[in-house]
């Protein structure tokens, strides 16, 4: 049984990020500052791999807080008597000083956050460069309004919104620095548009095939933005980005025998490299003692299913595990690049990944 004297403190969990070379001086100074249990609510989950599990008593919450583990301190939206679904968090320390030193911002610069949440990236880019500097935005109006009392409280006054971070701030003129801390399927073109030409965008992203990559872009002269991947990074999804898990599977099951293994195809590098060559296409996974079982599925409503050592099964149109496969080989072929080969580009007509240099775009092998 756990006493407070086995509760893991703040200044541990900070000393830790920095001896895990994840805070600068300055940054460590900042997160010393900004203690991470004043944005963080009673009421609390923690995330486990099939469900969020309610967080009970002083000690296990402050045990919870002062860790290296997201909070979850929304279910559902809000709602009463859903299934259980975290939708929003305090995120991971660790993964918030990446996405800050991704950042790279500079004394003076204006900073527009997307994703208010708790309220504690924002307090920590007002301890770093002043309140009149950092802007953020916020959907849902509970969580603002808890976030602008957990800052006033802490002493921060940032320049607060409540509505669809998408669309352009009214009046905010363009900003030097852009970091969203929900996980968006795309990079919408009208996020770009508010930051100035040399400016830097940190984002997860997550697509069909991945469940989330960090991507770091800098903004051109011509309105486009280029950088690369820097990690995995998974995030609760921005609202207008959800989607199911899988599509609706159609046709009676084919067997076949055992080929690659599905366990093989879980790396990020693979998948940033099947999502770009297999647009559409929806990949979720579980571990296994074995090793791994996966489900992929279409649009069009053809699927498969794989599990380490077992033969594999078909749904639907066409032969999608054929597919996949054919596309691990070109993978094996390109030198099995890890996840910080890739890139991605974006302009005002989509974005594009591409293999080690912008020019060398990832095309789609269907139409």
């Amino acid at each position: 049984m756990s006493t407070a004297q086995d509760v893991p403190t703040y200044p541990a969990l900070v000393q830790e990020l920095a001896d895990r070379g994840l805070l600068t001086a300055q940054w460590r100074r900042v997160f010393e500052a900004v203690p991470r249990s004043w944005f963080v609510p009673v009421d609390v989950w923690r995330q486990l791999p099939d469900r969020c599990e309610p967080v009970v008593g002083s000690d296990a919450w402050l045990a919870l807080v002062n860790s290296d583990e997201p909070v979850v301190t929304q279910l559902d939206d809000g709602a009463e008597g859903g299934p259980g679904v975290a939708t929003s968090s305090n995120s991971m320390p660790s993964m918030v000083a990446r996405m800050l030193g991704l950042l790279d911002v500079q004394d003076g610069q204006r900073v527009l956050e997307i994703g208010t949440g708790t309220g504690h990236v924002a307090a920590l880019l007002c301890e770093r460069l002043g309140d009149d500097l950092v802007h953020s935005v916020e959907l849902d109006p509970v969580v603002a309004q808890q976030a602008a009392e957990a800052l006033a409280q802490a002493g921060y006054r940032p320049h607060l919104r409540v509505g669809d971070g998408e669309q352009p701030w009214p009046g905010m003129g363009l900003v030097d620095r852009l970091i969203v801390t929900c996980a968006l399927r795309y990079v919408p073109y009208a996020l770009l548009r508010q930051v100035r030409s040399g400016g830097v965008v940190v984002a997860p992203l997550a697509r069909e095939c991945w469940s989330g990559a960090l991507v770091q872009l800098r903004v051109q002269d011509d309105g486009t933005a280029v950088g690369p991947f820097c990690g995995g990074a998974t995030y609760m999804p921005m609202r207008a980005h959800r989607v199911p898990d899988l599509h609706e599977v159609r046709g009676k099951g084919r067997a076949r025998a055992a080929g690659l293994d599905p366990a093989r195809l879980l790396d990020l590098g693979f998948a940033l490299y099947a999502g770009a060559r297999l647009p559409g296409v929806r990949l979720i996974h579980q571990n296994t003692a074995e090793g791994a079982q996966v489900w992929v599925t279409r649009e069009d409503g053809g699927a498969a299913t794989a599990a380490t050592g077992e033969e594999v099964w078909q749904y639907g149109p066409g032969f999608l595990w054929e597919e996949v496969e054919q596309v691990w080989w070109e993978y094996e072929a390109v030198g099995q690049p890890d996840a910080g080969q890739f890139g991605l580009t974006v302009t005002d007509r989509g974005q594009q990944v591409w293999l080690r240099d912008p020019a060398e775009v990832i095309r789609a092998s269907r139409a």
